[in-house]
């Protein structure tokens, strides 16, 4: 029996593994089935160039054992196993990455053999949760066994053993305070959780299956059941596979696999299929989203070789496709020891532009090839696709070609068609392309009414970020304004040079601006007197487009210019002078009666715009009332 020191170069290496090698203990299972998976994979490749030495590859599985009574958690595989002097290389040596080094041997051969290892240190997560491990392991060379134990310290015993079966088993003496992963439900949620979908098949426990009936069998006839290995993995998911091997039905049942609890069907599906200049798969979906950003975020799951890592993917997807769903794969991400956090690196750029453009030259293809089913669509991608437009240049340019901007009749256009549709119609007189636009189709109808009634186009922009949108469109495109239908009266919306006569004459409309003023609170709404066609409405409520715009932006996280974002709530008072109710108004003999037609008025443009509310409505309906008698 041979006795030692673990060669390290810091003399208390085991407490720092234990506090903070790892964020979470719970990483050390992923880490030993991922060595297991080495083990196996490295078997799998010398086999296939014949250094092998006979031995088969066969069908082998990682098995997973718990031993409540003795306190042990076992990962057994069978793979290449170690000889004695390999477990003194790979295993004494801290921090020396067996994967690496064969990868780095067999470069040329084993460049796709799925080797995951990057760090020797990910063994010795082991002690985490264990206060003493034993590796018992046999090399498919022609070697004797060897039996490896250590209790957490620098010492440990290294001895033949009479193990008959190449492979490795690891076991665990569980520390009291982790006995938690002696339970099998949580082992189980461990290794769904990370080991979902490893290339090897892992075993863990067993599990009834019915057998079925044969055809003649009797009406009474109970099926029978057998006891069969429970494998808790899918070694060979969608992703792996080319896109030409997999049909529309095998992305839905892997959406299924991926996301259990979701039951509304994908929208469609991006498979990523790259090997230079780095190496990455993956399925992203487009889910339905609502118009809450952030509730759709940390849904794609990276994976290394099929190992899982994290759910936050920021930083190696583009932001505005974290609301996305899927997997994503690639060797070629670096991670810290933990494999949870990424590091600055050129490849994750690289990833993150070709997936940006994968996804625009995916939406260019829907829309071209079925434009229908795309503007069916739209309200449920919209939001991705507008905040791709805002937050990245390439993609914006790229989505001129299939971003549309809804009317308020359900019509789709591109801006081009949106452009050649409105630009004689909805030009200024300073040249400007005025496009006129809706957030709200219910509350802001008689604007849009009034808009369509002079032959106006009315788009209908409703997402979140479409204030932000707007800024980046009018900045990218020449003489152009978006302007909101209830910016302002229709007359002055799209400023031509026609100018409607007022019917009163300056002293009336100098009178009856003091009239107003004295009832309206001027804290709140700024009287402006204008001429406007007679049946159109006498008062209009309006708030300035800048302003308005820039409270929204703030709200969601970006504007508040000039601080116009805390400024409290104003509006334009827009009172028609030659509307017949206005002269009545200015005419009206007492002081009382004129009084109660001007709140009357203004409740009701109030009312309008969704403006009132509480003890002012309540007032408003007794006034009312009171009126009718």
């Amino acid at each position: 029996m041979a006795t030692g020191n673990i060669n390290v170069s810091v003399e208390n290496i085991f407490p720092l593994i234990k506090k903070f090698l790892y964020s979470d203990h719970e990483i050390f299972l992923r880490e030993l089935i991922s060595n297991a998976t080495d083990a196996t994979l490295k078997l799998k490749h010398l086999t296939a160039i014949g250094e092998a030495g006979g031995v088969e590859y066969g069908n082998p599985r990682i098995e997973v054992k718990i031993d409540k009574e003795n306190k042990t958690l076992h990962v057994i595989d069978q793979g290449v196993g170690m000889t004695k002097e390999e477990v003194e290389k790979y295993i004494n040596e801290v921090a020396f990455s067996g994967a690496e080094e064969f990868l780095e041997k067999y470069k040329d051969s084993a460049k796709d053999s799925g080797i995951i290892g990057h760090f020797g240190l990910g063994f010795y997560s082991a002690f985490m949760v264990a206060n003493k491990v034993e590796i018992l392991t046999k090399s498919y060379k022609d070697e004797p066994a060897a039996h490896w134990v250590c209790e957490g310290t620098t010492e440990f015993t290294l001895e033949d053993a009479d193990k008959k079966e190449h492979g490795t088993e690891i076991i665990l003496h569980i520390n009291e305070d982790d006995k938690e992963f002696l339970e099998e439900a949580r082992i189980r949620e461990l290794l769904t959780k990370y080991n979902k979908f490893m290339p090897i098949p892992i075993k863990f426990g067993t599990r009834e299956e019915t057998l079925p009936l044969p055809e003649d069998a009797p009406e009474d006839a109970k099926p029978e059941t057998k006891t069969v290995d429970d494998i808790i993995n899918n070694p060979n998911p969608a992703w792996t596979k080319q896109p030409n091997e997999l049909e529309d039905k095998d992305y839905k049942e892997f959406y299924r696999e991926l996301y259990p609890m979701q039951f509304e069907e994908p929208l469609f599906h991006i498979h990523l299929n790259v090997d230079y200049p780095f190496n990455l798969t993956g399925i992203l979906y487009f889910p339905k989203l609502t118009g809450n950003m952030e509730i759709q975020r940390d849904k794609i799951q990276l994976y290394q070789n099929q190992v899982f890592v994290t759910d936050n993917v920021e930083g190696i997807v583009p932001e505005f496709l974290t609301m996305l769903r899927g997997v994503i794969d690639s060797p070629d991400i670096p991670l810290n020891v933990s494999r949870s956090y990424l590091q600055a690196d050129s490849n994750v750029k690289k990833i993150a532009s070709y997936i940006s453009r994968k996804v625009a030259d995916k939406l260019k293809s829907l829309f071209n090839n079925n434009r229908e089913d795309f503007e069916k669509k739209w309200n449920d991608i919209k939001i991705v696709i507008e905040y791709g437009m805002l937050s990245e240049d390439k993609f914006f340019e790229k989505a001129q070609k299939f971003a549309l901007y809804p009317t308020v009749d359900n019509k789709y256009l591109t801006y081009e068609e949106l452009e050649e549709k409105i630009k004689d119609n909805q030009t200024d007189k300073d040249g400007n392309m005025v496009i006129l636009y809706a957030s709200n189709q219910d509350a802001q109808h008689s604007y849009i009414e009034a808009a369509k009634a002079k032959g106006y186009e009315v788009l209908l922009l409703d997402s979140p970020i479409v204030p932000h949108l707007l800024q980046k469109l009018e900045s990218e495109k020449e003489k152009i304004s978006f302007v909101r239908v209830d910016a302002d009266n229709v007359d002055n919306l799209i400023k031509k040079d026609e100018e409607k006569i007022s019917k009163l004459s300056d002293e009336e409309k100098e009178k009856l601006k003091t009239d107003f003023e004295s009832v309206v609170p001027k804290e709140k709404y700024t009287v402006q007197l204008e001429a406007m066609d007679s049946d159109a409405a006498p008062l209009i409520i309006t708030q300035p487009e800048f302003m308005r715009r820039m409270k929204e932006m703030q709200q969601t996280g970006g504007g508040g210019m000039f601080g116009m974002g805390n400024m409290p709530e104003m509006y334009n008072l827009v009172v028609n002078t030659n509307h017949p109710l206005i002269s009545d108004i200015l005419n009206t003999k007492t002081a009382k009666k004129q009084e109660r037609l001007i709140k009357q008025s203004l409740d009701l443009a109030r009312l309008s715009q969704n403006l009132l509310k509480g003890e002012e409505l309540t007032a408003f309906i007794k006034r009312s009332f009171d009126m009718v008698k």
